[in-house]
């Protein structure tokens, strides 16, 4: 109890002093420290501020740029579109050129057809593979070959138009995707330390993996870009193409077209020549026949006419036949009537000979006259086909440049 009751120790004066000191020391010391501290935390959120300033600043101007990158591709990719619109625009209309090409052929091709159709009727010799049928032959080939020509083209121009609208679709996409980039990009470009709408956000640091690379994202519009290049510069290469075919084609038709009708000219005037002559002839061989039926009725005539001097001879022969005895006699009376039997015989026998010729030849003449009215039949026939049928069709025809 008397221990507890124990007053705790005194110090000395000195003591008194050295803690005194020690407190001011102490004191002064943590002052110190602390004025550091205020002097260094002061630097330092002026050197943060400065930093903080240059990068916002940085990235402000790396926004910029980035901006002016994205307008320049976006300018690019637009002027490209355009471009690619505008020649696939163009395009279509060389597709109608080339439908109505093809339209128009078909017309060429059915009348040269029905032309070879409706020569295939002529008769007899006129049935012949002649020029007409030659040039006719060729004509359809050519306007074959035409229609086979042009529906390749058109297939390789649909392909084409094809192949435009699919990058325009590519073009149309990174030109939306740099659009929106662009919005984006503005929208940070305006944000400052005092915008309302600005926040913390969690992981917007963190790299995700559908990232690409500045030079994956320039590659991808580049090859937007040259594609479009190579599309168009495609499809103004087959335009030529097109035109030259085109213009080819019309000049092809044209030519044979001409060739045939100059053929059917040609062999239109040798027909109707053949068909003259052969008139000509008929009308020979007709006046033939008539004299000869004529030369006919004068020798039936001459026989007729011999009947009756042959009647009295062979009368005055019977009659003296009956002469009694020795008047019987065989004097030049009896001589000349037997030869004059004999000589009428002998003339009407020449004249029933050459009255035969003349009947065999005037029936040679008439087969003559049947021959040659059936081929000038056939020739009005062939002249009816070539002139009537075939060359009004003709003149329907219109071909004109595509």
């Amino acid at each position: 109890m008397a221990r507890l009751l124990q007053a705790p120790p005194k110090f000395h004066s000195s003591e008194w002093h050295v803690a005194n000191k020690m407190q001011c020391a102490s004191t002064e010391s943590q002052k110190s420290s602390s004025e550091r501290l205020v002097a260094e935390s002061q630097r330092l959120v002026d050197e943060i501020e400065k930093t903080t300033q240059k990068t916002q600043s940085s990235v402000n101007k790396k926004i910029e740029q980035r901006l002016e990158e994205i307008k320049f591709w976006k300018q690019e990719l637009d002027n490209k579109l355009e471009q690619l619109v505008n020649e696939t625009e163009v395009l279509l209309t060389f597709k109608i050129r080339l439908e109505k090409a093809l339209e128009s052929c078909k017309e060429p091709l059915i009348v040269s057809q029905k032309c070879l159709l409706n020569r295939q009727r002529r008769a007899g010799t006129d049935l012949v593979h002649d020029e007409v049928e030659q040039e006719l032959v060729k004509e359809a080939g050519v306007l074959q070959g035409v229609i086979a020509l042009l529906e390749r083209t058109l297939e390789q121009t649909n392909e084409q138009i094809r192949l435009n609208r699919s990058t325009k679709y590519n073009l149309e996409m990174d030109v939306k995707d740099k659009f929106t980039a662009l919005t984006i990009d503005n929208y940070c470009a305006s944000l400052t330390n005092n915008t309302p709408e600005v926040r913390y956000t969690d992981k917007t640091v963190e790299i995700e993996g559908n990232f690409v690379s500045p030079e994956d994202w320039l590659y991808f519009s580049n090859i937007n870009v040259e594609k479009a290049d190579k599309q168009r510069n495609n499809s103004r290469a087959l335009r030529v193409l097109i035109d030259s075919i085109l213009s080819q084609a019309v000049n092809d038709m044209c030519k044979q077209y001409e060739m045939v009708n100059i053929a059917f000219r040609n062999r239109v005037k040798e027909v109707r020549d053949a068909k003259h002559k052969l008139e000509t002839l008929l009308a020979v061989v007709m006046k033939e026949a008539a004299s000869q039926e004529m030369n006919i009725v004068a020798l039936k005539k001459a026989i007729a006419d011999k009947e009756g001097p042959v009647k009295v001879a062979q009368t005055r022969l019977e009659a003296r036949n009956h002469r009694p005895g020795v008047e019987l006699c065989y004097d030049t009376v009896q001589y000349r009537l037997t030869s004059e039997v004999q000589e009428i015989t002998n003339n009407i026998q020449r004249l029933k000979d050459t009255l035969a010729l003349a009947e065999k030849e005037l029936k040679g003449l008439r087969r003559r006259q049947l021959s040659l009215e059936e081929e000038i039949q056939i020739k009005a026939d062939t002249l009816y086909i070539d002139e009537v049928l075939c060359k009004p069709m003709r003149e329907s025809v219109c071909i004109n440049n595509f």
